[in-house]
């Protein structure tokens, strides 16, 4: 069965929760709930902190962020300390995964202005490292790709000492052309998430491949071999601690960099439950056992999400932007608006020329690597 969006689905209808899941495949069995161990404990936003200005900044910009998309338990945390993870090519995903919180549906067409938009906002908010993510787009022919570049060469344009993350989907049937285009604006760190363990992927991670998602992460480091890779594995849909190791000896066997281990927390009933919560201690096993194989950075933990402090995680695995600019982020970001040196949160007409990615890639070709 098809599990992406069906072609007469009107667009811009939103489905979450029970009415997203509901046509997988293999269905979502309630089972009694966990009682949530006393190390899940979410940090709420301060009113000291720049939560408030944050979320009013994205707003008068009409950017999305996957924090508020996909409901993610640190956004008081990372808006509080002025950091986000943006998501682009709109809020709905053609996919219906059973773990995540981002609404199914069909998608409108991409914003050209989009990364104008963002570019602008990176520089008025001084970021020194910034992740860009965006739902799967199975309704493009490059996935979305060309659309990333665009948005990476506007950040080069407007904020050029920051470190430009992405975290991408699979580019399913699309890998070789999403390749081509990004080589026009490659980014520091490029992270795919493997997600869960391969036993598990008809019922976590329909409409994907375990086997595709590595090539991705081994074809880009192949290609850019002087970016970082990065993946992103949750625990507690069922997997076991061997299989967890298993999945961390295959991303390194294909070149990763870079690893984050999370606990899995069901955004609703009509997700897919939680089998076990791990204690810290096995996180930590986890991380020591990661180093022990050879990445170069591994963030473990109960709340570790793929952007968590993705700054420090770039940063532990040797990409540095120095104290000078350290000072001169800070600077601009106490800078009011329209002060020397500052950036204007919105796009205005005196806004640099953004950058122009190629035209998108020829027809899909299926039979991609393993398609």
């Amino acid at each position: 069965m098809n599990t992406t969006t069906q072609a007469g689905t009107a667009p811009g209808l939103r489905q979450k929760g029970a009415g997203k899941t509901a046509r997988l495949p293999i269905k979502i069995v309630p089972v009694d709930r966990l009682a949530k161990p006393d190390w899940i404990r979410v940090r709420a936003a301060s009113p000291s902190t720049r939560f408030r200005e944050i979320e009013s900044i994205l707003r008068a910009n009409g950017l999305v962020t996957v924090c508020e998309e996909a409901s993610c338990p640190n956004i008081g945390e990372c808006f509080g300390n002025g950091g986000a993870t943006f998501m682009i090519m709109g809020s709905l995903c053609t996919r219906r995964c059973p773990f995540c919180d981002v609404a199914h549906g069909r998608p409108e067409a991409l914003d050209a202005a989009e990364p104008g938009r963002l570019a602008a906002t990176i520089a008025a908010l001084g970021l020194r490292h910034v992740v860009i993510t965006s739902v799967n787009r199975d309704d493009l022919r490059d996935g979305g790709a060309a659309h990333f570049a665009q948005c990476i060469g506007n950040v080069r344009a407007l904020a050029p000492h920051t470190q430009v993350e992405i975290l991408v989907p699979d580019f399913r049937g699309r890998l070789g052309h999403a390749l081509d285009a990004l080589a026009v604006a490659p980014p520091d760190v490029l992270n795919h998430n493997i997600e869960t363990v391969p036993r598990l992927y008809p019922a976590v991670r329909p409409g994907a491949s375990y086997a595709h998602s590595l090539a991705l992460l081994r074809r880009c480091k192949a290609r850019y071999p002087d970016l970082r890779t990065k993946s992103g594995i949750m625990v507690g849909l069922g997997e076991t601690d061997d299989e967890v190791l298993d999945v961390l000896r295959d991303l390194r066997a294909n070149h990763v960099d870079m690893i984050t281990i999370g606990q899995y927390l069901a955004p609703s009933g009509g997700h897919l439950p939680v089998r076990r919560y791990v204690a810290p201690a096995t996180f930590d096993a986890f991380r020591q056992l990661a180093l022990a194989m050879g990445f170069l950075h591994v963030a473990a933990g109960p709340l570790v999400r793929s952007s968590y402090h993705a700054d420090r995680q770039a940063l532990a695995a040797g990409l540095g932007g120095g104290d000078a600019y350290a000072g001169e982020i800070r600077r601009r970001q106490r800078a009011p608006v329209g002060a020397a040196g500052a950036v204007s949160p919105t796009v205005g007409a005196s806004a640099p020329q953004p950058f122009r990615a190629p035209p998108g890639p020829g027809v899909w070709e299926e039979g991609d690597d393993i398609y």
